[in-house]
This record gives structure tokens, C-alpha cells and sequence, in this order.
């Protein structure tokens, strides 16, 4: 329980000072020699004031007894304490033992509260505020807040004594520190506190200090951590109101600091100086005058990294006598009183000394910094970015009048910081997305692999030592973590939002990097040196050395700074405040139960306000209402409220907290809770999710290394998609077939490392192709050359065959010159003869184009078998893809193009050709299949687009659903786009702009098990319904699944709403295999109604005229208003023989008729709805051997089947399953398309003017069809 109790404010208050002892000895000390110069005392822990602070009726003692165990009573130490050394373990006989809680080192504290010594003035000096950050072994932070002020010492009287004593008055005084720690750096919160106590210990006696600060850390103890989200909580501790902010999300710490702070000291160009020096990992101390800015500093610099986290040691506040800790060999970030700064620059070496006081950046050995700096095109765009901040709250606020109110001024001040802090963390969040923009780009994530090689060779040469270092570090390591996991932060966001629309079009196919014609101009034009640079482009390209492979083989510039302009962002909405009540006059064990019921009926009221409006900010109550409830002991009302997270946000679920409440539970209250659904469901559900083997998450990375042993097939599949070439399987297996032609079928590591430098070889050449601007002038924005020819001579010249993916071209000599050849699709005819010259027979390469009379004539001599190969598979590709509308057909040509060229290069033996013919396989296709798409198909297919491009192999596609433009507007011109959901297996959504066809999300993981069934509903959610009895929602604003509804016991199989009305949130429907039926209202996220229907298998259900239809496996249902069956239509007779059930329904409501299909039978029935004896009518569908979906189009009904020539063995290429659509007035089949090589498996329409397929995994591929 220790660990899963949520977190109060108060963590500990200590009271640090000198010894009434020591006090005594120095007052008569300097009564003798009258002197205080630089009298310095060792200050020692005086109090440890921990929760709780009241002690509970011996009745309800038991109950509370375990979680106790974290909060332990104040406990004071003897006046007649042992020396400091042993200040963490007093035990000695007689005395109360003085615990502390955990990760508290008592030891070093009295140091790191006075880090410049206790001091003995004769005048009282101002209180001082300083910051802490203490962490364990294991990256914990806990953090301090500590304040000093100055308290007369009173001869002959003990600083703490009661007893009666002199009260003559000194003219010493002695510091006092006050020590606030928490878990949560509220560093701006607690220094008000702490503001607010010294205004009690400037009026009261030294008698009453103990108790005042006692009342002070038990009124601190009381108030809860906000949880995240937009919910601050705010409190009175007079005289001030005091707001405790709270953190974005999980992932992100409280920002409870001024964050411009480092704003004012450096200049952006010192700052990028530090950001770098951090990122690289080096050893960094900060130095000021001032304690306070220390830790306020440091945290600003690790907060401008996020979501990178500083993994290295770190202490903000370095004492005295701790400036040893500098020697440390490792990395670390350390400040220190700027009065060292002299002595430790001379005393270490390679330390970079940061002056907060002048804003310098140095070294230990040189006043300047000689350290990689952050790439010119990120820190420009940083440097531009910081002039737009208005750090001036003076300047911000003068046109305004005067506060006549504190608390009206603070409110003022808390609003524009807030704001400031959000646009500050925006632009540094900018600068890390420009920083490692690309490195998405070299991950494998199904084995985990980091690339890190061929993304230093993307770098310029200038960046090329920064990135090298940063690579290498721990801060980076985590970082990759994350990417790997997909996981779905800010910087993800930023990254996929900022994303340029040619590396948008770029990601929709998998395609192999080649500059673009757009790429290539724009870094024509952002090259500084282009002098230098076109002269390295003319050089001899095979035998580039290293650094000239690296110079230029990056993507340019312009694409990697790609940043959201600032005027248009819509301001941030203010955050939502909740106000704690007042703490109690009392502290006894009653007024604080009152106190907690007095906050729970605040909450209540606060969740009934919000209860239809904002389930974010619902949640947030629900979360602070269950932890109240949990503090209060009243167990069954906290799971009752945890419960309601499912409905309105999970990723704030305390599932520890939640585990330990259901095991504490006793026998009574777990009697009482299986009497409540919601809760049986709850505890049901945790001992499910306990039962279960902890399966610890991969979290390795690995870097991409060559092997170094042989590689049979599977190892071989590893490594070629560990090194990014292609993912792929199919096509790695005929890459291993190639590289294994005539051999043991296993690759040799020299042959694999030769194929590989090859293939990066080839990429690097690409990158620097010489072609004059006249050549790319003529060429698209998206064209990339991927091959070019030695120079030989053709019938249109001489010059160098240059191949795009869409056409061929001749760079001709002597005047650069640019000639069409053909364009892949326009070819004829493609063949290998022989041009004679002098006394010998040249092999040369024919192509014949349509609208051309002459042949093209290339004499190749020993390239041409290759090349003929080459335009063979491009030409095939080219018309698989216009034929069956799906550009991947070409993108996979090139890919097999690309690496017939690395065969070819690394066998380099007589029967190379022949390996490398192995990967012709759309020319092999053309050759064995009838590539003729039936005219009809051909007219009514527009599209084809393939959702599982980012995986390794094909998906199948179970559910698609289309939302029209305004279900995911919000003001914002590029929310208004339509989309495409698209379910995978395994619980994977991704999201398709369906204005443009481009993966807008790659993937939304949903639960891990299959999913059902989706619907759109206006209220901006997705419900998705999955085989683990769950219906899971998806914010279309965040595109995060943070909601669940779990009241189905069995698989979802269905939902439907009533499109007559989709504003009434009544007829919303959803059905489990089981029978059950629930009627939801969706703006509460509660059932309405329960319907129970006896049936084997409940597998879909739709609403008609406000009449609920079943479909029940052997029979169709229609449900009365009551929920009793009306009729039923059951599977016709000589059906029934064969093991049969309806897969799907179309009611047409205005013609009474009922379409049913059957997953095993080749045909449809036809019902009147008024006759449902028998079918009216039977209509045979040709080339099916069952119906899968079927939907409602405008008058037409579309079908989708499973065809007969899916059994049996497959045959690449054939089309196996067939969309028909039939006229729903003539009951004939009007079209048969043909576009799928496996089961059609669901059918979505698109506003009536497309309709969309999905298939099963052997073709995985969605195509879009015209409605006519």
C-alpha cells in the first residue's frame, strides 16, 4: 500500500538549526570577545514533522492500520540528541525514535538547507528561499523547498524550552531553516507556504514555533496532488491562495516554475550552448551568487529537453562541503555558489562552467566552448522562435488597471505565466523535433533496431560530430525506447502535424530513399557552397570515399525544419480550477473526517455540473473523489468512483491503488459489492488482469550490426529488415532464393555485407546524380532517378539511360541535354538483339513504344540483359498498378528493380542474370496470369490503398468505417477532412485522411484482440467493438482511446445507430454474442435499457425505423419497442441441411423486402417482410461461394463474397473474391468486381458517392469504388 496510496502535497517539513547547546556556548562566547565575523555553526535536524498528524479512534485504528505505514506521526526529537552523524537512526534508550519517511537522507540535508553555512549575526537579516532536488538510486526525484530566516537567541534560554528561563533579549541571532519536501516539484506553491508560515513565526514565540510549524505541515498534509489533466486545484493558507497546477498527462513532471527565468540570462545563443552540452552528456555545473536560481535553472534546462529525460546524476545545490563531487568521472549536471567558480575551474578539467549571474557559457580549460553545437537549421529556427516570447509580465500588463486585490493580482500573474510557459515549452519542443526529426526514419520496429549508421550518413558534414556524440548517450537511448514503442507524446504529435506534404506523400508508400526533383532544387537553393558542390556532384560516383558518401546523401534541409506557423494556433483554454474547502479550525481525527466528507460533497456537486459537458474534466473529479474516499476508508465508494474512469478517461486508471482496495476489501463489503454490477464487473475484472503472467514489455534497442554467420532463411528475413532495405517477407524470400541461386540455402555473411554496401553504395550515388537544372525542369517534384546507365550509344543519341519510376530518359553529352524515351506505361514491347559493329555482334536492348513508329535502339553490350529485365518488371508493374488502381504495384516493381541491381552487383559471376531474374515478379506474373481487369472493374475501381504498410506482412482488414469532414471539425481548416478508420488485427486502428488517401495515424492500438465492429457518432467519438466484450472510444480530437465501456460480459458483434435522428443520444445500440442488447445514452456513457435475446450466436443487429433487426446465425429477428421478439425469419430449409448461418441483412423499409446472405451459400435470399415463411426469391451469385457483408448504396445493394478460387492452393496475382452489386428493383446482378486475392471481409460506404472494401490478409488491401 506504501507505493500505491495516491500523493498528498506534504512528503515531510524539517526544521533545521544550530543546538540549544551550541546557542548557548556561542552567546557566551561572543559576550567575551564580542566579534561575529565568520562565525559559522554546523546546523543539525531539530524536528521531523511527517503525516499523519492525528491518531484515530483505537476502533477504527485497525482498518488503517497498513495504510499507515507510509505516513508516520510527528515524532520530536530529545533535547539531549546525539551528534548529526546519527541523525537518521536515533533509537536510543528512553528517547521517541525519530522516523523519517523514506528517500530522505537526514544526513545531508542540514548541509543542503544552509549550503553556506548556519550563521551567528548580530542583526537580523531577510529570510531567503531556496530549491532542492534530492534522487535515489533509481531516478526518483523527491524535491525541497527551504526557507531561512533569522530568530534572536535568548540567554539562559533553550530554543525549544517550554520551562520559564530569561527573557532578556540578545543582540545575536541565529538562521533557522524550514525544509517543505514533496514528491511533486510544486516549487512556486510550496515557497507560498512557506511564505505564509513566516508570517505566523515573525509574531510568535519561540515557545509556540513547534506547534504553529506542526499545524502548518498538517493542514499541507491534507491537500491532494491534482491528478493530470486540465484540473488545478487551489487552497487558502492565510492570507494567501495558493493554486497547485497540475501535469499534462502521465508522462509529463509538474510545471510549477517561472520557465523564461533562463530567458533573462542568457541569450538564445547560450542557451542552445547549454541544451547541447546536456544532450551530449557532458559535465555541467552551473554557478550563481544566488542559491535559489540554481535549481530553478537546471530545472528549466531538463524541462526544455523533454521528452527527453536527463538519466546522469543531478544536484541543483552542491553545499561547501560538497565540492568533491565535481571529481565524479561520470556525467552530471551540478550548481554551486559562484564564489567556487575560480577554484573549480582551475582544480578540473573538462567541466562545462555555466555562469548564471553573466550568462557565460565556458570550459574548465578555455573561456570559450569548444564543444559540437546544435545543427544551424534547428537553432536559427529556435533563435527566431524565442524573439515572439513576451517575457515581460510589466509590459504585458500596462494597459491594464491596478489591482486593488492580491488575489486578483496573483491570478493575473499565475494566467500569463501559464500561457508564457506553454509557448516557451512549444518552441523548445520545436527545437527537439527539428534536432531528431528523421530519426523515425531509421527504426525497424518489429525487431527493434536503430540504424544509427545510415542516419549519421542523412547528417551534414557540420553536424556530423553532434549527432555522433548525442548517438552514444543514455538520454538518446531512452528516447529511441519510446519512438520504438510507438509511443504517442507531444513529440510525436509535433513530428506527424509539422510533417511536409512531400514527406506525407513519401510515407504513403514504402518506397527506397532517392531524392526527389522538389528535394533536389530546394538544396540547390539552400546550398551555401554550390560552387563546391558541383564539382563534387561531377565526380567519378562509384569510388566514393567515406566522407564524400556522407556529404550529400541526406534528405535537404527545408523538409527537417517544417514548423507550424504561431498566428495561427488558437489561444490554449484557460484550465479549470477546483477550490479545496478551508482547512479545520482543529486538527483532531473528527475535523478532519469532516473536513474529507465537507471536500467529497463539493466534488459530487462539481461531478453533477460537469456531468454532460466535459468528461475530462468529469474524470478528474471522479479520480479526486475515489482518493478521498480511499483516505477515508470508505473502500466501496472509491471503486465506484475509479469505475467511472473507464467512461471517461482510463489513462488516469490508479490501477495499483485499485488492486490493493480489491484485496483490502472485507467480507462484508465484498458481499455489498457483488450486490452492485459496475463493482462485480470491477473486482472481476482486476483479478483477471492479476491472474494473468506479468509479461514484461521489449524494451531493448539494438543497433543494426552486419552478421556474422551464416544465415538460413528466417535469420536472413531478420537482418534484411533490421537494415531497413525492405520489410517485406515475400519479397526477401525471393531475394534470398536470388542470393541463394544454385547454393546451400543459406547466405554467407560476406556475401550478405557485399549485397548490403552495395545497396547503400547505389543509394549514395542517387543522391548525387548530376543533373542539370534543364533535366530537372522537365521532370515532376516526386520523380527521383533510381538508375542510370553507363554512357552508350542509342538510336536518339548518345548519352546515359536515366530511369524515374514512371518513364525512361536519355541524359545525352557534349550539350546536356534532356530526352524522353517512354514512359513505362506507353510501352509495347521490350526485347534483346543484336547490333552489328565492325566485325562483332553488340547486344543491344529494344523497346517499342506506342504513338511511335521507331524503335529505341540502346547498344548496352553487358548491361543489356540487365536493363532488359529492369524494364520489363517496371513495365509490368506499371500496368498491374494502372490496371488494378494501387500505386504500391510500382513501388514494389522498384523495389524488385533495386535490388536485381544489388544481385547483380555482389554476385558478379556468369549466372547472376539468372539469380536476379528471380526477383522479376510482376514480369513472371504478366507471363503466367491473365493481367486483363475486367473492363467493368476497371471503370468502377478509382483507388486502392494499403493499410498495412508500415508492417511486415499483410493485415487483415475485419472493420472500416468512414467519418464525414464536420464529425472531427473543430475550428481548424485541416480537422475538416474526412476520414477512414480502418481495424487490423491484433487491435490495430489506423486512420486515413480520406480527402487524400494518406495515412493520417499509423496506428491506434485498441485492446489486442480482433475487432468487430465501428461507428461514428457526432459526439466526435469512434465506439469500436472488440472480441474481449469491450467497447473502446476514440477521441477524433487527440486520437487517443482513453475511454471504455466494459458492461458487455461476452464479444461485441455489433452497433448501430438510428440515422433518423443522430443527435438524440437514446438510439445508440450495441450486442454481444450472447444475446444481449444495451441501449446507450452517449452523452452520459450509461446504459439505458438491457435487452436479453435467446440465440446461438448474436452476431450483428441494426435499427430501422426505429424497429431493432437481429441477425442470430440461423434465423433474422425483428425485436418489438419492448424487446420481444416480433418475428422471425429462419434459414430456408434445404440450407438449413448444410452447416449454415446468415452472415449479413439489408432491410429496405419502403419496398418491404429483407436481403439475407449466408456465409456458406453462393446465393442471396430475397424476403417480403410481410411473408417471411419463405424467400420470394433466390438470386444466384456467379463465382461465390459465400456472402461475407453486404450494404445498402442509394437503390443498389453491394455484396461481398468469398470466391470459389480461394480453395485450394494460392496463385499469386489471381483474383480470388469478387464485390457484386445488385439492383435492388430488377434483383439482378448489375456489376461483378474484381480487385481482391482473398475474402472480401467488410464494406463501407462513403457519403453514397464510394464504397470501400476491405479483404482478408492474403491481399490486405482496401480498394475505393465509384457509385453510379
Amino acid at each position: 500500500m506504501a507505493d500505491h496510496l495516491p500523493p498528498v502535497l506534504l512528503e515531510a517539513c524539517v526544521v533545521l538549526g544550530a543546538s540549544s547547546d551550541k546557542l548557548s556556548e556561542v552567546y557566551q562566547a561572543i559576550n567575551n570577545n564580542g566579534s561575529t565575523e565568520h562565525l559559522l555553526l554546523e546546523p543539525e535536524v531539530l524536528h521531523v514533522l511527517a503525516p499523519p498528524f492525528v491518531s484515530r479512534p483505537p476502533a477504527e485504528s485497525e482498518a488503517a492500520r497498513s495504510h499507515g505505514k507510509r505516513r508516520r506521526s510527528f515524532l520530536r526529537k530529545k533535547r539531549e540528541h546525539p551528534p548529526p552523524a546519527a541523525a537518521t537512526s536515533i533509537q536510543a534508550d528512553g528517547s521517541e525514535d525519530v522516523s523519517v519517511p523514506k528517500d530522505i537522507d537526514l544526513m545531508a540535508l542540514p548541509q543542503l538547507c544552509f549550503p553556506g553555512g548556519l550563521q551567528v549575526t548580530n542583526e537580523e537579516k531577510d529570510e531567503q528561499f531556496h530549491f532542492l532536488v534530492f534522487t535515489d538510486v533509481f531516478g526518483n526525484k523527491t524535491h525541497g523547498v527551504v526557507m531561512q530566516c533569522y530568530r534572536p537567541i535568548l540567554e539562559g534560554t533553550s530554543v525549544f524550552k517550554n520551562g520559564a528561563g530569561s527573557f532578556k533579549f540578545s543582540k545575536l541571532f541565529s538562521a533557522y531553516g524550514f525544509c517543505v519536501i514533496s514528491k511533486y516539484p510544486y516549487f512556486t506553491a510550496l515557497k507560498d507556504c512557506l511564505s505564509c508560515l513566516l508570517i505566523q513565526l515573525r509574531t510568535c514565540r519561540l515557545s509556540d514555533m513547534e506547534e504553529r510549524v506542526k499545524e502548518f505541515a498538517a493542514k499541507l498534509a491534507l491537500v491532494p496532488i491534482p491528478p493530470p489533466g486540465q484540473l488545478h486545484l487551489m487552497f487558502t493558507l492565510c492570507p494567501l491562495t495558493i493554486v497547485l497546477p497540475s501535469r499534462e498527462d502521465e508522462d509529463h513532471p509538474v510545471i510549477d516554475l517561472d520557465l523564461h527565468l533562463p530567458f533573462f540570462c542568457f541569450r538564445p545563443q547560450q542557451l542552445l550552448q547549454g541544451l547541447s552540452c546536456l544532450l551530449q552528456e557532458q559535465r555541467v555545473v552551473l554557478f550563481s551568487a544566488d542559491w535559489a536560481r540554481l535549481t530553478l535553472v537546471a530545472e528549466s534546462f531538463l524541462l526544455f529537453l523533454q521528452p527527453l529525460s536527463w538519466q546522469q546524476p543531478y544536484v541543483p545545490v552542491l553545499a561547501r562541503g560538497m565540492l568533491d563531487f565535481l571529481m565524479a568521472p561520470t556525467a552530471f549536471l551540478m550548481g554551486c555558489h559562484l564564489s567556487h567558480f575560480e577554484e573549480v575551474a582551475t582544480e578540473t578539467d573538462d567541466l562545462v562552467l555555466i555562469n548564471i549571474d553573466n550568462g557565460s557559457v565556458s570550459t574548465s580549460c578555455s573561456e570559450t566552448l569548444d564543444l559540437p553545437e546544435i545543427p544551424p537549421a534547428a537553432a536559427d529556427c529556435f533563435t527566431q522562435r524565442c524573439q515572439t516570447l513576451q517575457i515581460h509580465f510589466d509590459l504585458y500588463h500596462c494597459h491594464h488597471g491596478s489591482c486593488t486585490d492580491i488575489s486578483e493580482q496573483r491570478a493575473q500573474r499565475r494566467a500569463w505565466q501559464h500561457n508564457l510557459n506553454l509557448d516557451i515549452q512549444r518552441i523548445t519542443l520545436e527545437l527537439i523535433v527539428n534536432i531528431f526529426r528523421d530519426v523515425s526514419s531509421h527504426l525497424n520496429y518489429e525487431h527493434r533496431v536503430f540504424n544509427s549508421e545510415e542516419f549519421l550518413k542523412t547528417r551534414e558534414p557540420s553536424e556530423q560530430l553532434f549527432y555522433k556524440q548525442v548517438l552514444e548517450t543514455h538520454i538518446f537511448h531512452f528516447f529511441l525506447k519510446d519512438r520504438l514503442n510507438r509511443k504517442m507524446d507531444n513529440f510525436a504529435r509535433m513530428e506527424l502535424s509539422t510533417r511536409s506534404e512531400m514527406q506525407r506523400m513519401k510515407a504513403m508508400v514504402e518506397v527506397p530513399r532517392r531524392p526527389t526533383m522538389q528535394e533536389i532544387q530546394a538544396r540547390r537553393k539552400s546550398s551555401t557552397t554550390e560552387s563546391k558542390m558541383s564539382k563534387r556532384l561531377g565526380m567519378s560516383l562509384p569510388n566514393l570515399g567515406d566522407n564524400q558518401t556522407i556529404s550529400h546523401q541526406r534528405n535537404s534541409m527545408l523538409p527537417r525544419i517544417v514548423t507550424s506557423d504561431p498566428t495561427a494556433r488558437t489561444p490554449p483554454k484557460p484550465p479549470q480550477v477546483f477550490k479545496l474547502p478551508d482547512f479545520p479550525a482543529s486538527l483532531s481525527f473528527y475535523s478532519v473526517q469532516n473536513y474529507y466528507s465537507e471536500l467529497i460533497q463539493l466534488l459530487g456537486k462539481a461531478i453533477f455540473s460537469v456531468q454532460k459537458e466535459n468528461s475530462m474534466l468529469l474524470a478528474r473529479f471522479y479520480y479526486l473523489r475515489g482518493f478521498i474516499n480511499t483516505l477515508c476508508c470508505r473502500r466501496l465508494d472509491a471503486l465506484g468512483d475509479f469505475q467511472n474512469l473507464y467512461k471517461t478517461d482510463t489513462a488516469i486508471f490508479p490501477t495499483q491503488l485499485v488492486t490493493w482496495l480489491v484485496d483490502s476489501l472485507h467480507r462484508d463489503e465484498r458481499q455489498q459489492a457483488d450486490k452492485r454490477p459496475e463493482l462485480k464487473r470491477l473486482i472481476l475484472k482486476v483479478k483477471t488482469e492479476n491472474d494473468k503472467l506479468s509479461v514484461q514489455p521489449d524494451d531493448h534497442v539494438k543497433k543494426f550490426e552486419l552478421p556474422r554467420k551464416h544465415l538460413h532463411q528466417e535469420e536472413f528475413v531478420r537482418c534484411v529488415q533490421e537494415c531497413g532495405i525492405v520489410k517485406d517477407v515475400a519479397t526477401i524470400h525471393r531475394l534470398f532464393d536470388a542470393l541463394t541461386n544454385g547454393q546451400p540455402k543459406q547466405v554467407e555473411p560476406e556475401l550478405f555485407r557485399v549485397f548490403y554496401t552495395f545497396w547503400k553504395e547505389t543509394e549514395a550515388e542517387a543522391q548525387d546524380f548530376n543533373l542539370p537544372s534543364e533535366v530537372i525542369d522537365h521532370l515532376d517534384n516526386s520523380e527521383c532517378v533510381y538508375k542510370l546507365s553507363s554512357c552508350v550509344k542509342t538510336s536518339l543519341g548518345v548519352g546515359k539511360i536515366a530511369m524515374t519510376q514512371k518513364r525512361l530518359i536519355l541524359l545525352t553529352v557534349g550539350r546536356q541535354g534532356f530526352l524522353e524515351i517512354t514512359k513505362f506505361r506507353d510501352i509495347q514491347e521490350v526485347k534483346i538483339a543484336s547490333a552489328s559493329f565492325l566485325l562483332v555482334r553488340i547486344p543491344s536492348l529494344h523497346i517499342k513504344t506506342s504513338g511511335r513508329v521507331e524503335v529505341f535502339e540502346a547498344n548496352l553490350k553487358t548491361e543489356t540483359e540487365l536493363w532488359n529485365l529492369v524494364v520489363k518488371e517496371m513495365w509490368a508493374g506499371r500496368k498491374m498498378a494502372d490496371q488494378h488502381k494501387d500505386p504500391q504495384y510500382m513501388t514494389e516493381a522498384l523495389t524488385n528493380v533495386l535490388l536485381m541491381d544489388a544481385v547483380m552487383g555482389c554476385l558478379q559471376t556468369q549466372r547472376s542474370i539468372l539469380a536476379a531474374s528471380k526477383l522479376a515478379y510482376f514480369d513472371k506474373i504478366k507471363h503466367e496470369v491473365p493481367m486483363m481487369v475486367p473492363k467493368t472493374t476497371s471503370e468502377t475501381l478509382k483507388h486502392k490503398i494499403n493499410p498495412s504498410l508500415d508492417l511486415a506482412e499483410p493485415q487483415t482488414v475485419h472493420v472500416l468505417l468512414y467519418t464525414p469532414g464536420q464529425l472531427t471539425s473543430n475550428g481548424s481548416k485541416s480537422e475538416m477532412n474526412p476520414k477512414l478508420w480502418v481495424a487490423l488485427s491484433g487491435g490495430k486502428v489506423v486512420v486515413f485522411d480520406a480527402a487524400s488517401w494518406s495515412m493520417r495515424q499509423d496506428c491506434i492500438q485498441v485492446g489486442a484482440s480482433q475487432l468487430n465492429c465501428m461507428l461514428g457518432l457526432v459526439q466526435e467519438q469512434v465506439w469500436i467493438g472488440s472480441q474481449d466484450s469491450v467497447i473502446y472510444i476514440i477521441d477524433t480530437h487527440s486520437m487517443s482511446c482513453n475511454k471504455q465501456l466494459t458492461e458487455h460480459r461476452h464479444e461485441v458483434t455489433g452497433l448501430t445507430v438510428d440515422l433518423r435522428d443522430q443527435h438524440n443520444s437514446q438510439q445508440t445500440y450495441s450486442c454481444s454474442c450472447d444475446g444481449t442488447i444495451l441501449q446507450w445514452d452517449t452523452a452520459s456513457l450509461k446504459v439505458k435499457r438491457q435487452l436479453h435475446l435467446s440465440c446461438d450466436r448474436l452476431s450483428s443487429i441494426q435499427i430501422y425505423d426505429g424497429t431493432l433487426w437481429c441477425c442470430c446465425g440461423d434465423c433474422i429477428v425483428e425485436l418489438k419497442k419492448s424487446g420481444t421478439p416480433q418475428r422471425r425469419i429462419a434459414l430456408p430449409d434445404d440450407v438449413r441441411s448444410v452447416p449454415s448461418s446468415f452472415s449479413s441483412f439489408i432491410i429496405i423499409p419502403e419496398r418491404g423486402q429483407l436481403w439475407t446472405g449466408c456465409a456458406d451459400s453462393g446465393e442471396l435470399c430475397l424476403w417480403h417482410t410481410n411473408n417471411h415463411r419463405r424467400p420470394s426469391k433466390r438470386i444466384s451469385l456467379p463465382g461465390s461461394s459465400g456472402v461475407t457483408c453486404m450494404i445498402r448504396v442509394k437503390d443498389q445493394i453491394w455484396v461481398g463474397c468469398r470466391g470459389r478460387s480461394g480453395i485450394g492452393g494460392q496463385c499469386d496475382g489471381q483474383l480470388r473474391s469478387q464485390v457484386l452489386v445488385m439492383d435492388a428493383e430488377s434483383h439482378t446482378v448489375a456489376k461483378e468486381l474484381q480487385a481482391h486475392s482473398d475474402s472480401i471481409q467488410t464494406l463501407c460506404s462513403a457519403e453514397d458517392r464510394y464504397v470501400l472494401s476491405g479483404s482478408a490478409r492474403r491481399d490486405g488491401k482496401i480498394a475505393i469504388w465509384k457509385v453510379e
